[in-house]
């Protein structure tokens, strides 16, 4: 079958197949939800307004994702009123919301459409341009004292497209503006409605960034949002840039990254955009501030302190905020579930000026998406993976508890001068320094009282079952490649092992020392500054072996589901 003269990869039975046995539902937020109906009519009436800005958004990210998305997306609409075949593959499209993805069990990408294939460079760089050619552009662009386009070209904020033998950077408030004018004016009408006077004035700022060709604008923008604290509402504009391979590539180019060096151009990958809108679960949130309370004392803890400053703790002031949301809307970014959801997020990133300037962050965790395991496939994987002595400690609540040290551990560390500098890198290093430091800091929640002994190995036991892989990840997938290695690091150090039924066991006298081992040795690659110190880590402690296999063939016969449909009401 053919939509719009591109031919379906996939056949109307194995659509049926990942349909019926691989999709999984996380299910937003109806409008009978208690924290909903409990609004005030003014706080529904801005969350309308919020959702059709989210649902603007999803054109946005379409488009910076592939150059055909939009229209076969269109194409599969419309035929998906006649055809049964088109249909299906409308819901796999919308699952990974673009015409292909990595699903967390393929090693290569599903594509949708014969030959149609996902580019390194996504859409933000014309899709025949190769990483050689990319990196002889910028050169010679350099050498022509192009200083100023050069440096628009490696924004975070601009789609590139060739111009003669060059390239060319176009904002992307004036490549979007007609979606970006929608947005703002959507978010104008929401400030008029909502009563709560810190989002009404982020909301206003928000709407001038969005038409306004000024990084500034995004700075003051993003310092209002991560203030807010106290809000009934929630709205995320996500500016990630984990999915752009090009960019990062100049950094792995020694002679090309000098030059830049010595003009001051900052090579920052492109932002992925979308739009998250839900409801502030205030018991969920009271949880997240007895966390909170304990980042300055973590800061002081952290290897190497010494050697770098802190921004979430810069002046004394703890410069963090932390909400727990009921999700009525993911969209754009968020919803490109390609072998994972997001569950939650801290925001901005190192390389947003908000942050350079000394803007703080905010945390915002997703309800819905941790909320929606799937229990069945939870209790076979235990059975067939993990020693039953340990199946006691598996416990959803705790995986909450490693996520929140997680986002937090975002926020500790070498800052973006360090990080950005390992180029294709940098992602991988930092998820996995996150998720170290979530563990590594774990006993001294304990300490404070805030979790006991039991639910600590509950959280090591839970959190090391999350690493269990269905397949060898790639680098484009950081938080899986993060998973790779500290499993390995754990495994080759002893504080896990399989016995002699390739049963997990876990030494948890052991664990929390070799925890601190690998936090020092990811805070010393980042110190570091070396793309080649970043890769030899990652080669070192990513290597698939015999154990992995199994657990991964184990996964696939127990039926993982590695697809992942988000069913919205509003």
């Amino acid at each position: 079958m053919k939509i719009n003269g591109y031919e379906l990869n996939l056949t109307e039975e194995k659509l049926d197949d990942m349909i019926s046995r691989q999709l999984r539902n996380i299910e937003l937020i109806t409008p009978e939800f208690d924290g909903y109906k409990n609004l005030p009519e003014n706080e529904k009436k801005a969350l309308a307004h919020l959702v059709a800005a989210a649902n603007i958004m999803n054109d946005v990210s379409l488009e910076q994702d592939h150059p055909l998305n939009r229209m076969l997306k269109a194409g599969l609409e419309d035929a998906a009123k006649t055809s049964s075949h088109a249909a299906k593959a409308l819901r796999i499209f919308n699952t990974f919301n673009g015409v292909a993805g990595l699903n967390g069990l393929d090693a290569e990408p599903i594509e949708i459409f014969k030959g149609v294939k996902i580019f390194p460079g996504r859409n933000f760089y014309p899709s025949d341009l190769s990483v050689g050619e990319f990196h002889k552009i910028i050169k010679k662009m350099l050498e022509k004292g192009k200083k100023v386009e050069v440096k628009k070209i490696l924004s975070g904020r601009t789609m590139v497209r060739r111009s003669g033998d060059e390239l060319k950077a176009v904002d992307y408030t004036e490549y979007f503006a007609k979606e970006f004018s929608a947005i703002a004016n959507e978010l104008e009408v929401a400030a008029h409605y909502t009563q709560d006077a810190a989002f009404k004035d982020f909301l206003g700022w928000q709407a001038q960034a969005l038409i306004q060709n000024n990084e500034d604008m995004d700075m003051l923008a993003d310092k209002h949002w991560a203030v807010l604290q106290d809000s009934p509402l929630e709205f995320t504009i996500g500016r990630e840039n984990y999915d752009d391979e090009m960019t990062p590539t100049i950094c792995e180019n020694p002679e090309l990254k000098a030059m830049l060096d010595d003009l001051g151009i900052e090579v920052n990958s492109k932002d992925m955009l979308g739009i998250r809108v839900g409801v502030v679960n205030k018991k969920g949130t009271d949880l997240l501030l007895t966390f909170k309370e304990q980042m300055k004392h973590l800061a002081k803890l952290m290897p190497h302190s010494d050697k770098y400053a802190q921004n979430v703790v810069g002046g004394g002031e703890l410069k963090q905020t932390m909400v727990d949301v009921d999700l009525m809307a993911l969209t754009g970014d968020y919803a490109q579930c390609r072998g994972a959801i997001t569950t939650a997020q801290n925001l901005p990133n190192d390389d947003k000026l908000a942050i350079k300037t000394g803007g703080g962050r905010r945390n915002v965790y997703h309800r819905q998406v941790r909320m929606s395991q799937d229990k069945d496939a939870v209790k076979k994987k235990l059975e067939a993976l993990v020693s039953p002595s340990l199946h006691q400690y598996y416990n959803p609540e705790a995986d909450h508890i490693f996520v929140i040290g997680h986002e937090n551990g975002h926020s500790l560390g070498p800052d973006s001068s360090f990080k950005n500098s390992l180029g294709l890198y940098k992602h991988t290093i930092e998820e996995n320094k996150a998720d170290v430091v979530s563990i590594a800091m774990m006993p001294e929640y304990v300490k404070a009282g805030i979790i006991d002994e039991r639910t600590l190995k509950e959280v090591y036991t839970t959190w090391i079952i999350r690493m269990f892989l269905k397949s060898r990840p790639q680098l484009i997938q950081p938080h899986r490649v993060g998973d790779l290695i500290h499993f390995n690091y754990l495994l080759e150090h002893g504080a896990i092992s399989f016995n002699a039924d390739n049963k997990l066991e876990i030494d948890f006298e052991k664990l929390p020392k070799v925890m601190n081992k690998i936090l020092e040795e990811t805070i010393e690659v980042q110190l570091s500054k070396s793309p080649d110190k970043a890769k030899s880590f990652i080669d070192k402690y990513s290597a698939w072996s015999d154990i992995h296999r199994y657990i991964a063939d184990t996964l696939v016969k127990i039926g993982i589901k590695p697809y992942i449909e988000i069913k919205a009401y509003f």
